[in-house]
This record gives structure tokens, C-alpha cells and sequence, in this order.
């Protein structure tokens, strides 16, 4: 990868992202044994195999040019690709892991149609999936809401569906703190649905990303949906299901998470609610592990988890032993971007060198992380 692909091989996936529903296990074979471009143009001349040709036929004869992206750019989409720099491969190579497993169904999207000038890969480095029922209780629609807002606020992404209920509350609640948020969508990103949540996409967009796999004009359809669950499920850490029935597209997340090797967590609820049916259940089977804070959603999840977990009390009492010159190279640390010590010095208002000691420092004590742009706030985990 190493940077961002050319326009011919972005046409190329435009163009098969399109001419097949996906998942489509034998267009995506010919896509890894030729390339996006060959494999385009073959499909576009019928020179492919039976099966290849079965899931292409009806819509082969549409074309993708390089000015037709240019023209979605304006109008605020682009689409993201594996040839980028910005492309997640490391989550999404769960996906890949379970089709090796004879796991149906489990391929990376052969591109992703984007709202949002975020870097995907960044964005989802630290990151939760919150899902749940659409017919949420208040219950469910609080502590979805409430949970977000305390793990975006300490910089994990919250990821979700966009839908009504609980999705949208977790949406609102990484909305309401300093954080990101990203909604997977089951339709092209520019099919307004839900329509009653097109300014909270229009949100999530300046914060973070709207993405989907389906291109712009995509109209939604439940097949989608649960096949957009796949995504939901392989973007990040851990899934956290807050309500959801026995049969559920929240439960169909939260196995498919399961199949990817993924957390699943589950929100208890009233034993006379239904909409907390699918929860208990997967508790019970030992589908997920039981989650009662999100500071417990933060230790599940492990590496990022540890740091959430540590109590404000513990933390403060180490910031307070730090030298006026330390805090000063502290304050100036991002949690969620990476900046260099040429940047934290100017911020800090201290010269190169001592701000390059004191972060050694500083990271010797779990509060500042390296990273590949530079240094990164950390938290102590003593």
C-alpha cells in the first residue's frame, strides 16, 4: 500500500463493487488472482468464469470512468480501497481468517464508499461496535447513549448502524464528547436512510466517517443489512450488544463477531423485557461476556481496555508527580493523533531536546506512546 491508488484501479473497483451483490466469493477470487483492473475489464468483455459470469451478468454492462469519481467527490463521497494507505487491513483481515476457516460469507468488501475526510485506518484503530434493537427501551437507549459518550470521550471510536434505537443512540451519545464515530451503512451512502437520521449522518460525516460497501445509489434492502453486519463486526475490537430479541440483527452481529474472533459483550436487563431476551441469552450460552460499565467494555476489549479501566483517582495521583516541565509536555499530547517532537515542543513551548527526554520519560511511566506519526498520549497501566 504506502499510499493512495491511481485512478484506473479505483474505476476498476468502483466498477466491480457495482456489478455484483456482495459478498461475491468468485469475483473476489478473480480480483486477487488478476487485479482490480484486468479482473474489471475481463467482466466487462464476459471473458470470465461460469460462476464469475452468473454474479455479473445482469449488470456487466455498466461502466465507472475516473471523471464519474471526480463527480461523486464533489458531491462528497469517495471511495476508500485496498490499494490506500488508509485501507484497515489489519481488522479486516479477520474476515479472511474465518473464510480460510470455510466460514461463510466472511470477505473483505472489495472497496468501501466513504462520507468523511477521516483516515478509516485511524479512525478504527481504537474502536467499538454498539449495537442493539431498533424498538430500544429507555434503558437501552440511555446506556447506549452513556457508554459511548464515556468511551469516545477517552478516544475509542464508536462504530454502529445508523439505525434507530440503539444504534443511533450510541451514534448521539460520540457525538455529544470530543470523539469519532463511524456508521456502516446497509445501502449507498447517499440513500438517505434512515430518513429520519440524515442530519445525524451529516454529523457523523464531519466527525468521522459514514461508510458502505454498496455504491452511491444503493437503495436498502434487508439482505444488505445483514450482510453489512459482517463489517460492523470485523472493523473493531469488541461488539457490545445493549438490547436485542431472540432474533435480532443485533444477535446476527454479535455471532458473526464470535466467528471473526472477536469480543461479544452483552448489557443485562430486566428479566420481564424483551428487548433484553437476546442479551441474557447470549450470556447464558456463553455467546458473550456480561458487561455492566464501560469501563468493563474497556477491559474486555483489552490493550486500549487496560487504559480505560484505570480510575481517575489513579491517574491523577501519578499526573500529580510530574514536573512543571513534564505536564507542560503532557498537556501538549494528543490521545487520538500522533505529533511529533518537533510539534509537542512548540506546543509546550520548550526546546527540541528536553521535549524528546521528557517524553522518554514520560513513556517509561505509560504516559506517552509512540506511534507511527509520533507520539500519542498515554495512561499508566501500574
Amino acid at each position: 500500500m504506502g499510499g493512495a491508488a491511481d485512478d484506473r484501479v479505483r474505476a476498476a473497483r468502483a466498477y466491480l463493487l457495482g456489478v455484483a451483490e456482495p459478498p461475491a466469493p468468485a469475483l473476489t477470487r478473480l480480483v486477487t488472482e488478476q487485479g482490480a483492473v484486468a479482473a474489471a475489464e475481463r467482466v466487462q468483455r464476459g471473458d470470465v468464469p461460469g460462476e464469475v459470469a452468473e454474479l455479473t451478468r445482469a449488470r456487466a454492462h455498466r461502466t465507472v470512468s475516473p471523471a464519474e469519481l471526480d463527480r461523486a467527490r464533489e458531491a462528497g463521497m469517495r471511495l476508500i480501497v485496498p490499494e490506500d494507505e488508509e485501507w484497515p487491513a489489519w481488522p479486516l483481515l479477520s474476515l479472511e481468517v474465518a473464510a480460510g476457516r470455510g466460514v461463510a460469507g466472511m470477505l473483505s468488501p472489495l472497496g468501501l464508499w466513504a462520507c468523511g475526510q477521516a483516515s478509516l485506518e485511524r479512525t478504527v484503530r481504537q474502536a467499538v461496535t454498539i449495537v442493539g434493537a431498533r424498538a430500544a427501551t429507555g434503558y437501552g437507549e440511555h446506556t447506549a447513549a452513556d457508554w459511548a459518550y464515556t468511551l469516545a470521550a477517552r478516544g475509542v471510536t464508536i462504530v454502529s448502524g445508523a439505525a434507530y434505537g440503539v444504534d443511533a443512540a450510541a451514534h448521539r451519545g460520540a457525538l455529544a464528547s470530543t470523539g469519532a464515530t463511524v456508521a456502516v451503512l446497509g445501502c449507498g451512502v447517499d440513500a438517505g436512510y434512515p430518513a429520519g437520521h440524515d442530519a445525524m449522518l451529516r454529523r457523523i460525516a464531519e466527525r468521522g466517517l459514514v461508510l458502505s460497501e454498496y455504491p452511491p445509489g444503493t437503495r436498502p434492502a434487508r439482505h444488505r443489512f445483514l450482510v453489512r453486519n459482517r463489517l460492523l463486526a470485523a472493523l473493531t475490537a469488541g461488539t457490545v450488544v445493549v438490547e436485542a430479541d431472540l432474533r435480532s440483527g443485533a444477535r446476527n452481529t454479535a455471532s458473526t463477531a464470535t466467528s471473526l474472533g472477536k469480543s461479544v459483550m452483552a448489557v443485562p436487563g430486566p428479566v420481564t423485557s424483551r428487548m433484553s431476551r437476546g442479551c441474557h441469552e447470549l450470556v447464558r450460552s456463553a455467546g458473550a461476556t456480561l458487561v455492566a460499565s464501560a469501563a468493563e467494555v474497556a477491559e474486555e476489549v483489552g490493550t486500549f481496555g487496560v487504559d480505560l479501566e484505570q480510575r481517575p483517582a489513579e491517574q491523577g495521583r501519578e499526573l500529580d508527580g510530574l514536573s512543571r516541565t513534564a505536564g507542560r509536555v503532557y498537556d501538549a499530547l494528543d490521545a487520538r493523533s500522533g505529533r511529533s517532537a518537533e510539534q509537542l515542543a512548540t506546543e509546550a513551548g520548550l526546546p527540541v531536546g528536553t521535549t524528546r527526554a521528557v517524553l522518554c520519560e514520560l513513556e517509561l511511566d505509560g504516559l506517552s506512546l509512540r506511534c507511527e506519526d509520533g507520539w500519542l498520549r498515554g495512561r499508566s497501566v501500574r
